[in-house]
């Protein structure tokens, strides 16, 4: 009775609680927050200062007793306060013209497809402690196939590549299910790691996190590039002490990402060995798709097309397959909730 009362005032909503990013869709009106899943806290008073944007805003700028950090490592919660403090904070944002005591949504989280049953305990505690009033858990891949417009419920192989910040998620599916899975902890924050590690023992430079990811985004490729490009990277000599700017090209920063790039296409081509006959006929005829924020990482799909001898094929919008695809669970829960991830402590609508 309380439930139907709650659901007049409340918006299900569907949520990619990424490691890098964090995406809330929102029932009836698509993604309504995109904001990086990062929080300032005061270590002294333990107040929480700022969250998402404004947090990122803070990261290497704060003074020693506030820390901007990352709830969220690999795509599971290492800090369990701050994460509930942040899905608190997007709840209230998507409710801010409800009253507090009547938001109660319904949530469906996107999880990596390797987490324990702890950390899958651990993101429905953190969920419902901020506000919802009941938290189902979805497989990241599988959401990312959903937002990807695959046909995850035929009698037909699909095959899904998600390269998100924290880890990449490889799997087939078909009739609802995944058939074989594989999750690595390789992906966008290593390749930030391989340009800060680069850059140090090549130019003696010392680095920021967020200067890595800028130069990855502005020049980095998987593939040798038609024209070349440049780009500055500006950070501390190690040497001197003193500021310090250098000039990088593509073919640098291919030479410092192809470490994690290989580990990728390595998993890649081992689920692919792995694929029954019967479901690879259908990914040779229909490619592997792939989304993330990795997907955007210019001639990816060119070096996984070489090393599977499969069509490969980049999502549309691929940083938001898997809030799009938990939307789409959440528009229609009842008829979708075979897709979810069954849990004695998370449990599948009626």
């Amino acid at each position: 009775m309380f439930n139907n009362f709650y659901k007049k005032f409340s918006k299900d909503i569907g949520i990619d609680l990424g490691t890098a990013n964090t995406l809330v869709y929102v029932k009836g009106k698509g993604i309504v927050i995109n904001e990086p899943s990062v929080v300032a806290v005061n270590q002294r008073t333990k107040q929480i200062l700022a969250i998402g944007a404004e947090a990122r805003r803070m990261v290497g700028r704060t003074p020693p007793h506030i820390v901007a950090t990352r709830p969220l490592v690999d795509g599971v919660i290492s800090d369990f306060e701050v994460t509930e403090a942040m899905l608190r904070y997007f709840i209230d944002k998507v409710h801010s013209q409800t009253y507090a005591f009547l938001r109660r949504p319904r949530v469906v989280i996107g999880i990596p497809s390797g987490v324990t049953e702890v950390e899958k305990r651990a993101v429905v505690d953190a969920a419902t402690n901020a506000g919802a009033s009941a938290a189902y858990l979805i497989e990241e891949p599988m959401a990312a196939a959903i937002g990807g417009r695959l046909n995850v419920q035929d009698a037909q192989g699909s095959m899904i590549v998600d390269i998100g910040g924290g880890t990449a998620e490889i799997a087939v599916i078909s009739l609802g299910g995944i058939v074989i899975s594989k999750s690595i902890r390789i992906a966008g924050d290593e390749m930030n790691e391989n340009i800060i590690q680069y850059a140090r023992e090549n130019y003696n430079l010392l680095l920021g996190e967020r200067t890595a990811e800028d130069v990855k985004i502005q020049i980095g490729s998987a593939y040798p590039l038609e024209e070349p490009l440049q780009a500055i990277m500006r950070g501390r000599d190690l040497v001197s002490g003193l500021p310090k700017e250098v000039v990088i090209s593509d073919t640098e920063v291919r030479e410092a990402l192809m470490h994690s790039l290989k580990i990728i296409v390595n998993s890649i081509k081992g689920v692919v060995e792995e694929i029954p006959p019967e479901l690879i006929s259908d990914i040779m005829r229909n490619g592997i798709v792939l989304a993330g924020g990795g997907a955007l990482l210019r001639g990816l799909d060119r070096l996984v097309h070489e090393a599977t001898s499969m069509p490969i094929v980049v999502a549309d919008d691929p940083l938001t397959c898997v809030a799009r695809g938990a939307g789409v669970v959440v528009e229609d829960l009842e008829t979708l909730k075979d897709v979810l991830v069954p849990t004695e402590f998370a449990k599948i609508p009626k």
